[in-house]
């Protein structure tokens, strides 16, 4: 298996696409100035209490108040108060929590109102981002994300990923934790703990632990609402989540965000830091490594698959409905059970694919293809759970019903990735210009560009950056059009096709814009 991570910058955002083995299989989008993200941490202000809902409307600077329920104050939230009452006045800078007196932890039944008042203040976690009409949903029941390690102020508990199978290596993880563990912070193990040694995990657990002491020291100076602690940005994120052996390529567009990422990946993985490079071809980065037409294959209602089958997908207020479909594929099965299987199985490895690309939330129902055998609904089952283990987002998997149908469940953390990929129609009034009116255009603008005084010095090279069908029309044969252009000229056109431009995009460029 091949991982790679290509990063395209822009002025305003920054896109990342995951690579496996060449497939598109993540795509995550960075603006600049993003406020709210999973995992930043605001000193916010209480706004409503609603003992009906027995849940609190949170001031965290975001236009609709974040929800904050009951069951996720933490049932540390008293010792929580306490804690940032102190800080707040600037005397006390024992942040370490050695000695720190914790309060009684709340009761798991108990009321919103006996632990929250309107206008106090509270350091509050966003556990999902703002979606559609609805603000970030909170917790305070902060947490402090390492590369191996999740470190948990106020609470003394161990835990191991559950992702970790190996009983023997759960034991050896959790004594580890608790010998490096300080007072008053409980440590979960992350999946990509498993085989590490005390050193590596004491060095993780000591960057958080660092960061906690710096977003305390700014406490006291600090107005609300106020975001007083950063999530990493979305780079070093997913190098944190997910980086591992199989990673053989990290390509960015950007100088300074090669630096950065050099910088984090000696922190997390040194050995891997020789595989990050800067993006130096004139074809454009996400077409070079073919992710503009993926983006276009993949986000569309239907995806297709190999051998000619195709998924449907459709999206309720309610939840997600994949279909499957085997379309016009040759059977060359022995039965119909056996094409189902096989027809199922492919769709199965595009469904984890989609719902981790798309980022798709809540509910998803995926209508497979009737099997009648057991065995078959069984391997489904298994292939299915196998694919989705890839991904990161908590997700709950129901076996195959009678009908076929199968339930998922996967938390929805920000607002469901939506790429449109129809363009708008050409046609006015149902007409359109002749090709050949498009053809004298460029030609026209493509005089211009050399007349131009900017472009006149023969060592400048000229791109014609165009979509693919106009391109595959402009060099098709010998004695093609771009070939007459350059007998005109005296000046070689190099011709870029371009995925993400519509039918009538073009743009000339010179080697030096």
């Amino acid at each position: 298996m091949k991982t790679e991570l290509i990063i395209r910058s822009n002025s305003s955002d920054i896109d990342f696409a995951l690579l496996r083995d060449g497939k598109l299989i993540e795509l995550n989008n960075e603006t600049t100035g993003n406020k709210f993200s999973v995992g930043d941490i605001f000193l916010a202000k209480i706004g409503k209490v609603l003992t009906g809902l027995n849940a609190a409307f949170v001031n965290v600077g975001y236009p609709k108040d974040g929800f904050l329920h009951y069951h996720d104050l933490g049932a540390q939230v008293n010792s929580l108060n306490s804690f940032l009452k102190k800080v707040s006045t600037g005397k006390y800078k024992e942040f370490t929590l050695k000695n720190f007196r914790k309060e009684e932890d709340i009761n798991k039944d108990g009321s919103i109102n006996n632990a929250l008042k309107t206008g106090q203040n509270l350091l509050v976690q966003i556990v999902k981002e703002p979606i559609s009409t609805k603000g970030p949903r909170l917790s305070s029941e902060l947490s402090i994300a390492g590369r191996f390690l999740v470190l948990v102020p106020f609470s003394n508990r161990v835990s191991v990923s559950q992702k970790i199978e190996d009983p023997e290596e759960k034991e050896r993880l959790k004594r580890l934790a608790k010998s490096i563990k300080p007072k008053g912070f409980g440590v979960i193990l992350r999946t990509v703990a498993e085989g590490k040694k005390v050193a590596e995990l004491d060095k993780d657990l000591q960057n958080s632990l660092e960061r906690w002491k710096t977003m305390c020291k700014s406490i006291p100076n600090t107005n609300t609402p106020t975001k007083i602690l950063s999530e990493l940005n979305r780079a070093s994120s997913i190098l944190r989540d997910v980086m591992n052996e199989t990673f053989t390529n990290i390509v960015t567009n950007d100088e300074t965000l090669k630096v950065e990422i050099k910088e984090y990946l000696q922190e997390i993985y040194p050995e891997k830091e020789k595989i990050v490079k800067l993006h130096k071809s004139e074809t454009p980065i996400f077409e070079k490594y073919g992710i503009e037409r993926q983006i276009k294959t993949s986000f569309g209602k239907t995806v297709s698959m190999s051998k000619g089958a195709y998924l449907v997908i459709e999206h309720t207020e309610a939840l997600h409905v994949i279909d499957v479909n085997s379309g016009n594929r040759s059977n060359k099965a022995g039965s119909q059970e056996e094409t189902a299987l096989e027809v199922n199985l492919i769709a199965a490895a595009e469904v984890a694919r989609q719902l981790q690309l798309r980022d798709m939330g809540g509910i998803i129902v995926v209508d497979f293809i009737d099997m009648h055998k057991v065995e078959n609904r069984n391997k489904l089952f298994q292939y299915l759970k196998e694919q989705m283990s890839f991904d990161r987002t908590k997700h709950k998997i129901l076996p195959p019903s009678k009908f076929g149908l199968v339930q998922i469940t996967r938390q929805r953390v920000r607002p469901e990735l939506s790429i449109k990929t129809t363009e708008t129609d050409p046609n006015i009034n149902g007409q359109v210009e002749a090709p050949i009116v498009l053809l004298d255009k460029i030609e026209s603008d493509l005089e211009k560009f050399i007349l131009n005084s900017s472009n006149k010095s023969t060592n400048k090279k000229i791109q014609l950056h165009i979509h693919p069908f106009i391109a595959s029309y402009l060099t098709k044969g010998v004695n093609s059009i771009r070939f007459k252009w350059y007998l005109k000229h005296k000046k070689w056109i190099t011709i870029v096709p371009r995925d993400a431009y519509t039918y009538l995009h073009y743009k000339f460029q010179s080697s030096k814009e």
